[in-house]
This record gives C-alpha cells, sequence and structure tokens, in this order.
C-alpha cells in the first residue's frame, strides 16, 4: 500500500511521535468516531458496520471495533487503526495524520529535541522500575510481614484467586524497605523519585519509601502496564487513609479510571459501565459479578475520565455513597457533564442507602441488591431538579423566581442546541406541574416546597400574619394547604387496570412464543390492576401446561371472568399499539416493545412505593426536607409519565 514505508519507517524510528502519544490519542478518539466521517456506520453487535470506502459494494463488509481501536475491511483485506485509516482515505503522510488527530483529541505533540528523546527513554525505564515495586509489594504480601494485611484482606473479603487479577501487595513499614529492594537491582535514587516512589526533597537528607505499612492496589493504563499506586494505610492513625503516587510524566490521576484496562471489554459487552468513588468498591463488584466497574484516583470525577466513561459507555451509571459527600459528588458530576453532553449521551445516577458504599450492600444485601440500586438509577434531569429543589424553600414569589432562574442557569451550560432545547422542555413541564397557572391555584400560591404555614395563614388566626406581617403567635409546622393536598402533585396512583400493563399482556397474547420467551419475568411482575393480574395467572398457566400455543391461549382467554378481563384490556390498549402488537408484526420488534414497557412498568411500581414512604413521612414530619422528597417523587413519576407518552 502506498503509505506503508512511512508507517514502517515510524516504527523503526518512533521518537518522531513516541508511543504514549499515539495511545494519548487513540484513548481520546473512538475509531468509530474517526472513521464514521467517512463511512456511514450502524451498530452491529460490538461493532460497527458500514460500506467500504476504498471500493463500491452493495452489502456491507466493512467492520469498525473500538475496544480494538482499529478498523477491518474484508472487500479489499485492508485493515489498520485510525491513523492508517486517515492516511488511506485522505492520502496523507503518517506526520500529517498524526497532527490531524492529535489536533482533534486536544493533544499537544512534543517537539522534537534531544531532551524529548531522552524523556521518552527515561519513561520506557519508568516502566520497566514501578512493574519491579509491583512484583515486591506482591511478594511482601505474601511473606511475613503482610500477615496482617492479609487478614485485613480477608475481612474485606479481597482474597483468594478473584482478587489476584487485581494485583494486590504490601508496602512494609521500614522506611527504606523498597528503596533497598530497587537499588539492589541498579536503580538510581533518581529514578525512583521520577517514578513517585521515593519522598524527597530539600530539608530531606536521603529520600525515603513514600508508601509504608500500606495495602497496595497497583494503577495500570489503558493497556494494562502498571504506572502508578493507591496505598491504603493500616495504621488507623496515619495522617491519610489512602495514598495515590505523585503526579509523573506517567501518571496523571486525572487523566485515568482505576480498573479501566479491565472493564473496558466488559463495559463493551454489557454497554453499560458502572464508576464508584474506591479501589474497594472496584474490587468488590468485580468479584461480585460486575466487571464493568471503574473508579476515579481520589479525585472528583473530571472532564477527561467523563469522556472515557462516554467511549465505553452511552449513559455511565455513577454509583455514590449514601452519605452527603456522596450526594455532593453527584452534584459536581453534573456540573462536569452539561457542557460536554450531546444527543446520545447522558448519566445516571445509583445513589445507595444512607451510609453505605458498594462494599457495604454487597455485604448486606449481596449481588442482587446491588442490582437493584443501579436499577433504580436516576436519570440525569432528575438530579438537575432534585438538587435545585433542595437548595432552598420556594415559599415567596421571589425565591421562586430564584429557583427558575438556577434552573435557566444550569441548562445554559449544555452547547448542543438540541440537547438544551429538549431539557428546556422537560424543565418547562416540571416548573408547570410545580407551579400551577393562577386559575388552577384558586387565584394564588398555595404552599409549595419549603413554603411555611406562618405565611399561609390568615391574619388574625395562631401561627398567622396580620396585615403588615407581624407574627401573631407561635410558628406552625409545616403543612400542605388544601388545595394543594387535592392537586395533582399529591394524586396518588390510580389502582385499576392501566394501559402499559395492558399492553404487555395484550401482546403476549397474541405472540406465543414472545409469550414463552417472557414467562418467567412476568411471574415477578407486580401487577397494579386487578384484571391484569387475572390475564397474567392464566396466561401462565397455560405455559405451565404446554397450552402456551396460538390455539391453546386463545381458548385460555376465551373462558369465564377472565374473558371479560382480558376484553378490558384490549380496549385500554392505544390503536398505535394495536397495530404494532398485531398476529403479523415482527415478533422481534414485539419482544423490544414488551421489554420496554416492562422496564418503564417496574420504575413506575418502584417510584409508586417510593411516593407512599414520601407521603407517610409527610404526614409523621411535616418538614421541608419530607415535602422536597415528595415533590421530588412526584416530578420523577411526571417525568417516566412523559417518556412513556412520547414513545407512544
Amino acid at each position: 500500500m502506498r503509505h506503508d514505508a512511512a508507517i514502517a519507517a515510524y516504527y523503526i524510528c518512533p521518537m518522531k511521535f513516541p508511543p504514549s502519544i499515539l495511545d494519548d490519542i487513540k484513548a481520546r478518539l473512538p475509531a468509530s468516531t474517526v472513521v464514521g466521517r467517512r463511512v456511514r456506520l450502524t451498530k452491529a453487535g460490538r461493532e460497527w458496520k458500514g460500506l467500504s470506502p476504498f471500493g463500491k459494494e452493495r452489502t456491507p463488509s466493512f467492520f469498525v471495533n473500538d475496544v480494538k481501536q482499529a478498523w477491518f475491511d474484508f472487500s479489499s483485506g485492508r485493515n489498520g487503526d485510525i491513523f492508517k485509516f486517515v492516511m488511506e482515505t485522505e492520502g496523507v503522510s503518517f506526520p500529517e495524520a498524526v497532527e490531524r488527530l492529535a489536533a482533534e483529541a486536544g493533544v499537544t505533540l512534543p517537539k522534537i529535541t534531544e531532551d524529548a528523546v531522552r524523556q521518552e527513554e527515561v519513561r520506557k525505564g519508568l516502566y520497566e522500575i514501578i512493574e519491579l515495586a509491583a512484583q515486591f509489594f506482591e511478594a511482601e504480601l505474601r511473606g511475613v510481614r503482610g500477615a496482617e494485611a492479609r487478614r485485613y484482606l480477608e475481612r474485606r473479603g479481597l482474597s483468594g484467586d478473584p482478587a489476584r487479577g487485581f494485583r494486590l501487595g504490601y508496602a512494609p513499614a521500614d522506611r527504606f524497605a523498597l528503596r533497598d529492594h530497587l537499588a539492589g537491582k541498579g536503580v538510581t535514587s533518581e529514578v525512583m523519585i521520577e517514578a513517585g516512589l521515593l519522598i524527597h526533597g530539600d530539608d530531606i537528607a536521603v529520600p525515603y519509601d513514600r508508601f509504608r505499612d500500606r495495602v497496595m492496589f497497583p494503577i495500570a493504563d489503558v493497556r494494562g502496564r502498571v504506572i502508578a499506586f493507591g496505598g491504603r494505610a493500616m495504621n488507623a492513625d496515619a495522617p491519610a487513609k489512602y495514598l495515590n503516587t505523585a503526579e509523573t510524566s506517567l501518571f496523571h490521576k486525572g487523566r485515568l479510571l482505576y480498573n479501566h484496562h479491565n472493564a473496558r471489554k466488559a463495559a463493551h459487552d454489557a454497554r453499560e459501565v458502572i464508576a464508584v468513588e474506591g479501589y474497594v468498591d472496584v474490587m468488590a463488584l468485580t468479584m461480585a459479578g460486575f466487571p464493568h466497574a471503574v473508579a476515579p484516583l481520589g479525585t472528583a470525577l473530571t472532564e477527561e475520565q467523563l469522556a472515557l466513561l462516554w467511549r465505553m459507555a452511552d449513559e455511565p451509571t455513577l454509583c455514590f455513597d449514601g452519605d452527603k459527600a456522596g450526594r455532593k459528588a453527584a452534584w459536581r458530576a453534573i456540573d462536569v457533564a452539561l457542557p460536554a453532553m450531546e444527543p446520545g449521551k447522558s448519566l445516571k445516577f445509583a445513589l445507595l442507602p444512607e451510609g453505605q458504599d458498594p462494599d457495604d450492600l454487597l455485604r448486606s444485601g449481596g449481588p442482587a441488591a446491588v442490582a437493584a440500586v443501579l436499577e433504580a438509577a436516576r436519570p440525569l434531569a432528575d438530579m438537575i431538579w432534585a438538587r435545585e429543589i433542595e437548595a432552598g424553600p420556594l415559599d415567596t414569589p421571589e425565591r421562586r423566581a430564584a429557583f427558575e432562574r438556577r434552573i435557566g442557569a444550569v441548562l445554559g451550560a449544555l452547547r448542543d442546541e438540541a440537547t438544551r432545547r429538549h431539557y428546556r422542555a422537560e424543565m418547562d413541564g416540571r416548573l408547570a406541574a410545580l407551579f400551577p397557572p393562577r386559575a388552577q391555584r384558586g387565584g394564588r400560591y398555595e404552599g409549595g416546597q419549603g413554603a411555611r404555614a406562618t405565611g399561609q395563614q390568615g391574619a388574625g388566626r395562631p401561627g398567622g400574619r396580620g396585615r403588615f406581617g407581624v407574627v401573631n403567635g407561635p410558628p406552625q409546622p409545616l403543612r400542605a394547604s388544601p388545595s394543594l393536598a387535592r392537586s395533582a402533585i399529591f394524586a396518588g396512583p390510580a389502582m385499576g387496570d392501566n394501559p402499559r400493563e395492558a399492553t404487555i399482556l395484550v401482546g403476549l397474547a397474541a405472540h406465543p412464543g414472545v409469550m414463552r420467551a417472557f414467562a418467567d419475568e412476568i411471574a415477578e411482575v407486580d401487577w397494579q390492576g386487578h384484571g391484569a393480574l387475572r390475564v397474567c395467572q392464566a396466561l401462565l398457566q397455560a405455559v405451565v401446561d404446554g397450552q402456551a400455543d396460538g390455539e391453546g391461549l386463545s381458548r385460555t382467554l376465551d373462558s369465564g371472568p377472565v374473558s371479560d378481563a382480558f376484553a378490558r384490556l384490549q380496549r385500554l390498549v392505544a390503536p398505535a399499539d394495536r397495530l404494532r402488537l398485531a398476529l403479523e408484526a415482527d415478533e422481534h420488534a414485539v419482544s423490544d416493545m414488551i421489554r420496554q414497557a416492562l422496564v418503564l412498568h417496574r420504575r413506575a411500581r418502584t417510584l409508586h412505593t417510593e411516593l407512599k414512604a414520601a407521603e407517610r413521612a409527610f404526614s409523621e414530619d411535616a418538614s421541608e426536607e419530607n415535602l422536597a422528597w415528595l415533590l421530588d417523587v412526584k416530578a420523577r413519576l411526571s417525568s417516566l409519565e412523559g417518556t412513556e407518552a412520547s414513545q407512544d
């Protein structure tokens, strides 16, 4: 090929563009993004496919794999990385391709100087030295000095074969244990300092080990090479519970994710990635069956880390601890995400029970408890709303105006016009539900989040205000006014049959193959309507009796009370949905439709359960916090109903 010689020359003399720079560019630019500018790609399982740009064809034979960062053209036999693709399609040299992609990725290319060549040679040596350190820590964990560390890991459930893949180690309490070990292998103190392994300074006569008496967590780059460490103190009185390697030429903690190299393929297969707060949480989740877990390295989520998450999944789930710090971390993540969002890219937030982290939840409830928390993850729009609702009371016109202004300012951070427009519509709908028009309020504002009874009572009443706002008595507890209590904001869910349940069951009845595939799943559904429950039981009995074919299901649904219940469900299905569920409809499309409806159903039932808890809490303690919770749940229910309506 035309540019093979140029590529070969590069690999023979890589100092023109150090491999670390090329890796950085690849890490920031998915192959599908680069190729997608020239080839119309569609998702094909774990890959992307399209028509070859190197010849005319009718059937796609061109594939792109983001995990391998490579493309394959089976019609011409060509393949390569993003640099080669630009060379082949744009007719440029290798240096030009690198320069173009570096500019797009925001990577600064080094000038070709003797110092740059020397620095690259130093970087190569650092990989070897840090690997030697990792091997030393691993050996120490297995040795006599690592006995207490081993017991700690066993108590945390982080021992045995599953944990070996993380290459845990132990740094002895001796100030010079690692230094002397590496010195014995010919490594100088200067190189150890460059690798971030020693503490040094003008006031330190003899540099000493940075990590002492700590369980060691090796940190790897995207290629799996150890480049740094995180250390967990064994001594409770240590100044820092967790300590990371200082920033080095290899290690920039704001640009990396712990376990990224292991989680990348698992996330690609699962089409989701979970970001938690700590090393132990990542290990615990991985060992419990969630290998697509990663963590920032002791910092708040950065733009670079968010970009890495979005490369693994379109909607990463951020799983934060159930405390104030975890909530603040979620708020910060919102501000990081908004400017970078674009169509199809967002975040979900899984908030753990108060006082628990993922490791705690696994110990108390097992993998099923974690799965339930992840299933209930809230979309970004919910978190924006909850954050601003919690920012302060809404009991005066000025405060309500300030609330609307805060929402507007948050949405102003969205750079993508289409995304901003849809978020604006979403928030306008929520604002309309929270602050109904004047005619719907009986001529005045009746309560709202943070509204106090002292401001809603008439003059002369206990706890009310006189003409000039003078309090006539002791303040009363926060209560929703009668009109607010009757409004849609506080209305509970209807308990009869509903269109969503009708759609699911009518679709299953029309397609026996789909019914058999979903039998186990619908057996666990908490049906809201009595008719839906009766029809579901009849369908499941037909499966158990081996009568789940077209004729058998018809006989089952044509008999007695089941027939009446099924007829009522049929009348609830929207006309458009009847067409999509007809006997001649494609079963794959029907399966997708029912699966989506079941997901919405589970979310709705979870929210209704939370709503009852919020209503009970508010009736027992009419605090601002409980009212905020109640309004937040209602807003999420409204958002879910809006999602369903838009799909209809």
